[in-house]
């Protein structure tokens, strides 16, 4: 007598999806339930699903964290009393003031290369030429050339009508302590200092980010291969919107997750559980920050696109039956009869499974237990 199937009941204990080649392993279950329903029903199975052609993609989704770009701490320029500070949530722009340190405001610059020094008459370098190009977008150095990166007369001047605009001394010089150079409009995220403290040069006083909106996530190492630099996703924001974006970076260095636990193998296994996944950040870009209104820090789901197959047979996965001997195969029902059919995997994704097979088409019914 021939031995039946055993259901796989979407018992997938391990599937290994190889990027290119479409196929996957499966662990074989034990037998369950569904041989008895078979048999209480005459051989056929409790509930049936349609074979489809169609477009089938291993996107997943991901649990990421809504923030900023560029996050990084403003340190102080000199010493000094704390005695104003910006707050949390604060947007600032170009000539913003960031703090106060003995009541003298600290103001926001754009450029790359930090305030290292005081700029005076006759000082050379990027840190002078984006003092110009500051300047010149302020208002206040027309006729300089953004290029020159020398301080000249006409810099000095340019930095008198500045300093004369804000109240204070017209030196026509640059203190280390009156600017900070970042990349761009900022966002304030958190106060490293309070008003009162002592701020020594080199001592945190605001963490800041960029003002474009990103979603961070941790993928496992083992998972990075499957998303690349460019891939679109669709991120669910709270309040049940959307919004499309596409994947920054995807790698970096990879570092334990203490949420999620390893294998045997791994550094720190054995008893105790101490083992840990490896991670990598991936950092997603919208494709339009206007439209993504919702708090810092909150909670985002990521849809993953993944590799997309085109026309293909597809089944539910758990229609997919471990065969006597050996491989897998479905329960095509038809007339009132079933038959198994042996089939060859493809790649899996939302719940379906591509398969192959000489006697499969689509629109047949396969069997599936009623779960």
């Amino acid at each position: 007598m021939r031995k039946r199937a055993k259901w796989l009941l979407g018992s997938l204990a391990a599937v290994l999806a190889v990027s290119g080649g479409g196929w996957a392993a499966l662990d074989r279950p034990q037998r369950d339930g569904g041989e008895q329903e078979r048999r209480a029903a005459g051989g056929l199975p409790p509930a049936t699903a349609p074979v489809k052609r169609g477009d089938l993609s291993s996107g997943l989704q991901v649990e990421g964290t809504l923030g900023y770009a560029r996050e990084r701490k403003l340190n102080a320029g000199g010493p000094g009393m704390l005695t104003w500070i910006a707050g949390e949530g604060s947007a600032l722009e170009r000539d913003g003031k960031l703090y106060e340190v003995n009541g003298r405001a600290v103001r926001l610059m754009y450029g790359a290369t930090p305030m290292y020094r005081p700029l005076k008459a006759g000082d050379e370098g990027e840190d002078v030429q984006q003092l110009k190009r500051n300047l010149q977008a302020l208002g206040y150095g027309t006729g300089l050339d953004p290029e020159d990166g020398t301080f000249t007369a006409g810099t000095a001047t340019a930095v008198k009508r500045w300093q004369k605009a804000h109240k204070t001394a017209e030196t026509g010089e640059v203190g280390k302590e009156d600017v900070a150079f970042a990349s761009g409009p900022q966002q304030v995220r958190a106060g490293e200092a309070a008003v009162g403290d002592e701020l020594a040069p080199g001592k945190p006083v605001l963490t800041v980010t960029g003002t474009e909106r990103i979603v961070r996530f941790q993928l496992d190492a083992v998972k990075a291969g499957a998303v690349k630099a460019g891939d679109p996703v669709t991120v669910r924001l709270p309040g049940g919107g959307s919004a499309t974006g596409k994947i920054d970076s995807a790698g970096g260095a990879a570092r334990p997750d203490d949420k999620n636990g390893g294998g045997a193998g791994g550094p720190g296994g054995g008893a105790g559980g101490g083992d840990k996944k490896a991670q990598v950040e991936v950092v997603v870009t919208f494709d339009a920050t206007a439209e993504v209104n919702a708090p810092d820090q909150s909670p985002v789901t990521v849809g993953l696109t993944g590799e997309t197959r085109k026309g293909v047979l597809s089944v539910p996965v758990n229609a997919l039956l471990a065969l006597a001997g050996g491989g897998f195969g479905v329960q095509v029902v038809a007339d009132g009869r079933a038959r198994e059919v042996p089939v060859g995997l493809g790649m899996f994704g939302n719940g379906r499974v591509e398969v192959t097979g000489d006697a499969l088409e689509e629109g047949m019914q396969v069997g599936i237990p009623k779960l």
